[in-house]
């Protein structure tokens, strides 16, 4: 592997940042972080008409949820910068004016409304247009008009864009490291603007000149772009450069049906397809984030890395660490990956089950704080207990409540099928039992009500599942001891007593 790996993430600030944007830049940073390489931040905001404010914050945050922070960017410089294409426009002019010098390029004083006039002469006869070789010479350009013309109209102020000149007759044999060799034929390429008419560089010029100023290595970014690879592989031959290698990474596909994974799809289905929460400043519309429904970023970060990679073995659940060791791109699929929002809560329920409980406790307490609970009972002793059954922290409140709040109402089901004629006076009985224990630990509870129920010469169900009811209001819950000696014998004893007085 080459020297000094350097690779870039750089999205548009066009609004929040899909899915697909977050793996795009996950797969650089594994490949960065593989090879003790650089992974790099920059913004691509060319486009400002298109420009939405907050999302370069959103998409900076979202990234230190996820824990993939970038080495160089923004308010990152380490002497490559700035990271912003906006602020680094003075640059681009120059190479457009090389590539005209140098014959790769040329003027286009072509309106809107001319070339509007020949695409829809081209449909009537049943062809397309395209800019390019086949009619170049005879459009209002450079390449049509005398040295004296291009000088006057660009002296008068007449507006121009630069346009490359793709080449005539030739193929070009490009190689991309998920998708093998390439062939082209340059015929079929259009003459793409490089530089507008506003004095700002298409994201196709300002994209090569950046990630050679910047000695990017590797291109690693979405399926999206392949068709500007042939644009982009000229561009740098024509300037004299080394071509980076090129990684193109497969479409993130709809769950049921075909096409990329968007929105829509989300709302209808109701998952998540933005990683935080995003508010649109124009329309104050609100789409949910992983984050705000409660996912952890290494569930949502395991998720991605297996949307179009596979390690090669039956290992599933990886931490960050585990995935940089595993990375690699001759394992990422060039078939589109389909997403499965089960498949997601199933990685949210494996990564909370390996979170530390007493980290886990730490969020809980926060939960019981909104609900203006205050105990001293352990909660990471009461994590323990009923952590494999949930998938997100906020399902420990549902599993656990009865810790902290006394049963208001009963499962009826459950009253039904262990409620019989003779329970209240066993429960009676079972209340005067308990009140004489010193020790109410849980061993010690066991002990004696078991010994005590054996004595009776009864079946265990006939105590153990109404007095379960009593303690949970239901027949859910973990060891019933356990519940008791926790919440102690005066809760133990006040919740058998409303049973008994509700049902």
């Amino acid at each position: 592997m080459t020297d000094n790996i350097r690779v870039r993430f750089a999205p548009s600030p066009t609004g929040p940042l899909h899915i697909g944007g977050v793996r795009t830049a996950l797969f650089n940073y594994l490949f960065a972080k593989k090879h003790n390489g650089t992974f790099i931040l920059r913004i691509e905001d060319t486009d400002q008409n298109r420009y939405v404010p907050g999302a370069e914050e959103y998409i900076k945050k979202t990234l230190d949820w996820c824990k993939i922070p970038y080495d160089e960017g923004p308010n990152k410089d380490k002497g490559f910068g700035p990271y912003r294409q906006s602020e680094r426009k003075h640059i681009y002019k120059e190479y457009a004016d090389q590539l005209i010098k140098n014959g790769f390029a040329y003027y286009a004083f072509d309106t809107t409304e001319a070339l509007d006039i020949h695409r829809k002469e081209h449909e009537a006869e049943g062809k397309t247009f395209i800019y390019n070789w086949h009619n170049r010479e005879k459009l209002t350009n450079s390449l049509s008009l005398t040295p004296e013309e291009v000088d006057h109209k660009i002296n008068s102020g007449e507006p121009y864009v630069i346009r490359f000149k793709s080449p005539k007759d030739e193929t070009l044999y490009l190689q991309d490291e998920i998708r093998g060799d390439i062939k082209i034929d340059t015929n079929i390429l259009d003459d793409k603007i490089l530089f507008k008419s506003d004095g700002m560089p298409t994201y196709h010029l300002a994209n090569i000149v950046d990630d050679h100023l910047m000695k990017i290595t590797h291109v690693i970014r979405g399926e999206e772009w392949l068709p500007s690879l042939p644009l982009h592989y000229l561009l740098y031959k024509s300037l004299g450069w080394d071509t980076p290698k090129f990684a193109h990474l497969p479409l993130i596909l709809k769950p049921v049906g075909k096409g990329k994974l968007s929105k829509r799809d989300g709302d209808k289905m109701g998952f998540p397809v933005f990683p935080l929460e995003w508010k649109d400043p124009k329309t104050n519309d609100i789409s949910s984030g992983y984050k705000q429904d409660g996912y952890l970023p290494e569930a949502v970060i395991n998720m991605l890395a297996f949307l179009g990679w596979n390690p090669g073995t039956e290992q599933e659940l990886f931490s960050i660490e585990e995935l940089i060791k595993a990375f690699d791109l001759k394992r990422v699929n060039k078939a589109g990956a389909k997403f499965d929002p089960e498949k997601t809560k199933w990685f949210q329920q494996q990564h909370l089950q390996r979170k530390d409980s007493d980290t886990l406790s730490n969020e809980f307490a926060e939960l019981l704080s909104q609900k203006n609970i205050e105990t001293k009972l352990d909660l990471t002793t009461i994590i323990n207990t009923v952590k494999e059954r949930a998938t997100f922290t906020k399902d420990l409140w549902d599993l656990s409540s009865f810790y902290f709040l006394s049963p208001s109402e009963y499962d009826q089901k459950a009253i039904k099928k262990a409620w019989k004629e003779d329970t209240p006076h066993l429960m009676h009985e079972l209340t005067r039992i308990l009140n004489d224990i010193t020790d109410f630990s849980e061993d010690n509870v066991t002990t004696t009500v078991k010994a005590w129920i054996t004595g009776k010469e009864i079946g265990f169900g006939k105590i153990m599942m109404p007095l379960r009811i009593a303690l949970v209001g239901s027949l859910q819950g973990p060891d019933l001891f356990q519940i008791a000696a926790m919440i102690g014998k005066e809760e133990t004893i006040q919740r058998i007593e409303n049973a008994i007085e509700n049902n």
